[in-house]
């Protein structure tokens, strides 16, 4: 079948991508799996984290890498209910790994989930065909693919941080660093459909300028300096209940300034590095919250889709490449100056 192929880690990445014909079919599903017809399929920085190599995980090439995809279910492995066959579906591309527990072992009650990762452990939706267990698969017959590909693993990350784990109320104020990628859109989509005032920082006024036509009300170009004191200008000094920051160690600082008493810091990624600086003392004088998060649970998964699919979510898609284009589309993806999410249409 075709495929795009990652042939070897190296950085760039895109020089090593091409697009075979001769990648072989998914096989027969397992039992719980499903094997899905792609229709369309989306790009994250985990696509360019697959090219380059992680750190700690010994990845096999070639590979197919791809966290989102949409497709048609072709086929279902022993003990699926027959009934998914030809459904038009999206997946929750974390796995969730539930270790063996030991007779010494601590209650797991506030113990985070292990993920592996459909796209980085598994090969992912970058062909036109793939395998995925049929319990992270939701529904979205006759929505666009294309939307849909580009809609799972992004909101899923941005609504299990803000809503779940973060508890975002409607009306509270929200700061979104960095501006553009698909995590970033995805908190701003969920942001206002909770009524929520939103600000933005970009270091380009095109990307803020895009973002006041979805709704951001404050948008702020940022030079590299602290933009505390702006946001509070904004919030008549209150500061905001919330800030998504997956840049890191460039924005953190001023996150943590810019925040209300009570307010989360959440992070699901820090692009400029981790070793950020912070401020201890503001932290525990305003009683602030530091929130990690990664993806997020089937759960999480569905509710989420159910707002795309009643039309109350969306993504921002940034272009629409075909397969042939692959080089094109990661090309894209590692200049880092989209806007949205970049897709590959199989149909």
């Amino acid at each position: 079948m075709h495929a795009i192929v990652v042939s070897k880690q190296a950085d760039p990445v895109a020089p090593n991508v091409s697009l075979r014909t001769d990648w072989s079919d998914p096989g027969a599903p397992a039992p719980g799996q499903a094997v899905v017809r792609t229709l369309a399929s989306a790009f994250n920085h985990m696509d360019l984290w697959v090219g380059r190599g992680v750190p700690g995980l010994e990845l096999v090439y070639p590979r197919v890498s791809g966290c989102d995809g949409c497709g048609i279910v072709e086929a279902v492995g022993p003990g699926v209910d027959s009934a998914w066959i030809g459904r038009q579906v999206i997946y929750n591309a974390a796995v969730r790994v539930d270790g063996h527990r030991t007779p010494a072992e601590p209650p797991r009650s506030t113990l985070a989930p292990e993920y592996e990762l459909i796209g980085e452990h598994h090969f992912g939706a970058h062909a036109a065909a793939f395998t995925v267990p049929v319990d992270n698969l939701a529904c979205v017959d006759g929505c666009d693919p294309v939307e849909a590909a580009g809609f799972g693993l992004c909101a899923l990350t941005a609504y299990s941080m803000m809503v779940t784990k973060g508890d975002l109320r409607p009306g509270q104020s929200v700061l979104i660093t960095g501006i553009g990628g698909g995590v970033a859109t995805s908190a701003l989509a969920i942001a206002k459909h909770l009524g929520c005032p939103v600000a933005v920082t970009s270091r380009h006024q095109w990307k803020l300028d895009r973002a006041k036509e979805l709704g951001a009300d404050h948008t702020l170009l940022d030079d590299g300096n602290d933009f505390s004191r702006d946001i509070r200008r904004w919030t008549n000094k209150r500061g905001v209940d919330m800030a998504v920051d997956s840049v890191g160690k460039a924005t953190h600082l001023s996150c943590i300034k810019s925040l209300a008493r009570g307010g989360a810091y959440v992070t699901p990624g820090c692009t400029t590095g981790p070793d950020a600086t912070t401020d201890l003392a503001r932290i525990f004088w305003n009683q602030l919250r530091i929130l990690g998060s990664t993806m997020g649970s089937n759960d999480e998964f569905c509710e989420v889709t159910a707002l795309f699919r009643s039309g109350r979510l969306k993504p921002v898609i940034d272009k629409v490449f075909k397969p042939a284009e692959c080089q094109a589309a990661y090309e894209r993806l590692e200049a880092g100056e989209q806007f949205g999410k970049i897709a590959i249409d199989w149909r």
